[in-house]
């Protein structure tokens, strides 16, 4: 019988079926009162993508917008197993697909960072803190929402005088009239790579933007490597679409703000792959972190 791994992120849910390996997506977590019947939609979108059909055995799933409010992780596991007919759900929030997929082992810290970011340090004796991952109006610091906001806050102020002139503020865009998207956290994210690329031409604004981003990540690393006993190296694996598209452009100045027990490490695998491997082994460290529905 087949296993299912989910990757839910905030721009994109992926599927993929097991053992085969046939892939499905589908919408990305949108914030708001109908965020967990969204997420069933985009999972029903990529089932449908990647030609699901019949019972499965297992699905794991590990998710931006982890139900958070008392038994509705349990319910939104039921759901999904009703959905999907599944055997069984292990669901999870996607700071723990990550770490899997990137730190095999089990231990060190893992940075995901795309729209939003959170870091998630697991110790050798499986004790586990989340740090960050507040959201968007309260933290999610260095992430891509976090530098496409400040792009943004800079293109107003060059464009009314109350700031220094930047390539940023050549964007056809006029900031103002995302107040009135319903996707508004991911177009804001979606300007990220613009300050990047000004940055890489040498516009001084984004380069400045980039820095201070690239401190707030270290910042996160360094206080969830402080969290973990010990006093030998800690691996760190960054992850997530953010690094994935601006590579040492970013992880240089992270790299240089880091503490001496922080070891830039690369990713094993990615969050889908941390899906996977809790769809198909024991949970093992993650045991705790995991809600787990059986029919």
């Amino acid at each position: 019988m087949k296993r299912i791994a989910i990757d839910g992120g905030q721009s994109a849910l992926r599927l993929r079926v097991l053992p085969d390996g046939r892939t499905g997506a589908g919408p990305g977590y949108t914030h708001g009162p109908d965020a967990l019947q969204g997420m069933l939609d985009a999972i029903r979108v990529a089932s449908a993508a990647a030609e699901v059909d019949g019972p499965t055995e297992v699905v794991a799933l590990g998710l931006t917008g982890y139900p958070q409010a008392p038994g509705a992780a349990e319910a939104f596991a039921a759901e999904v197993a009703a959905l999907l007919d599944a055997d069984e759900v292990r669901l999870t929030q996607d700071m723990v697909t990550a770490h899997a997929g990137a730190l095999p082992d089990g231990y060190g810290v893992v940075v995901a960072a795309g729209t939003g970011l959170v870091c998630l340090a697991v110790d050798r004796d499986g004790t586990w803190r989340k740090l960050d991952g507040h959201g968007y109006l309260f933290g999610d610091a260095g992430s891509a929402f976090a530098i496409g906001r400040a792009g943004l806050v800079a293109v107003q102020r060059a464009r009314d005088g109350r700031g220094p002139v930047t390539k940023l503020a050549d964007t056809g865009l006029d900031p103002v009239t995302l107040y009135r998207s319903s996707t508004l956290v991911d177009d804001v994210a979606r300007f990220a790579p613009e300050v990047l690329r000004c940055a890489a031409e040498g516009d001084p604004v984004a380069h400045d933007l980039v820095v201070h981003a690239a401190g707030d990540i270290a910042e996160t690393i360094g206080a969830a490597v402080a969290q973990l006993a010990g006093q030998g190296p800690v691996p760190v694996a960054c992850v997530g679409g953010l690094f994935a598209g601006a590579g040492e452009q970013l992880l240089t100045p992270v790299r240089d703000a880091l503490p001496p027990r922080a070891v830039l490490t690369p990713a094993a695998g990615n969050s889908l792959d941390g899906a996977e491997r809790l769809a198909t082994g024991p949970a093992g460290t993650y045991a705790d972190l995991i809600v787990t529905h059986r029919r």
